[in-house]
């Protein structure tokens, strides 16, 4: 079994005493059932706007992706399969939400602090700092954060930050009847999706995969991660999301290099011309 380390920026190391174990969803998508019980309980909770009750053509889905109006957003991907030389349609189905990365690059992008981490480790927005710029927009490698019409400002899950704050599990958890949206600490969630895993793959569902498990990725490991039956390109995720900010660091040496290295030109330039 791994043993998994996701340490997260300016977590714990901020908060001192106060820090809690970090905590976040495991989605195993072999238990969803679309239902979307998740999407109305985390609807009703944090009151967020109706964001169309239209026909969209895709399956049973009537959302369409996550949105600053759509928090979790049940996919449904409608898949031929055949069995025995008998061809038939299966659906995957995946509640999607926010990842809450460990190298968030929202959060590093955002230029007024309303983009915080949290006592539990979850990346959360606060609409009343929030000014509408967006930049945290296009820095988001899944296309999670998106701005309301009507005001410009960001929103997105917060995995239920208040019912934390009270000891309580995320709306979308409690309201799941299949137990496919699991809450807890990660660690515990892990160790749980690695069986999970084990025991599908000998069911027979050989391309059953965990997705953002573990700190080698691109992000640093997530604080929501999946069990897929199938690629993530399947379900409309990355393969390979990458921290958008990650290289920034360099770039920014390697611009400072170059800017010195003109000035010195130029400077030697002017120099020679006077003594010429």
């Amino acid at each position: 079994m791994s043993t998994y380390e996701l340490p997260t920026t300016a977590w714990p190391s901020t908060y001192g005493d106060q820090a809690r174990d970090r905590v976040g969803f495991f989605t195993d998508t072999s238990l969803c059932i679309g239902c979307k019980a998740c999407e109305v309980a985390c609807k009703e909770w944090n009151q967020v706007p109706e964001d169309g009750l239209e026909f969209l053509g895709l399956s049973m889905d009537n959302t369409g992706g996550l949105g600053a109006d759509t928090w979790r957003h049940v996919a449904f991907v409608e898949q031929r399969v055949e069995v025995e030389d008998v061809e038939g349609l299966r659906w995957l189905m995946s509640s999607d939400v926010c990842k809450h990365c460990t190298h968030a690059a929202c959060l590093e992008v955002c230029p007024t602090g309303a983009l915080f981490r949290t006592e539990f480790g979850t990346v959360v927005v606060q609409e009343d700092i929030c000014n509408g710029c967006g930049y945290c927009v296009p820095a988001c490698p899944f296309g999670v954060l998106d701005q309301r019409e009507d005001d410009g400002r960001v929103w997105k899950c917060t995995l239920c930050y208040d019912r934390l704050g009270d000891g309580q599990e995320p709306a979308c958890a409690k309201a799941c009847p299949t137990n496919s949206i699991q809450f807890g600490p990660l660690d515990k969630l892990r160790a749980h999706a690695e069986r999970r895993v084990e025991e599908l793959q000998g069911r027979g569902e050989e391309r059953a995969q965990l997705y953002l498990e573990g700190p080698d990725d691109g992000i640093g490991g997530a604080g929501a991660f999946f069990l897929l039956l199938d690629d993530p390109e399947v379900y409309g995720l990355p393969p390979d999301p990458v921290d958008t900010t990650r290289d920034l660091g360099e770039a920014w040496r390697a611009a400072a290099g170059a800017a010195v290295t003109v000035a010195a030109s130029v400077a030697g330039a002017l120099l020679w011309g006077r003594r010429g």
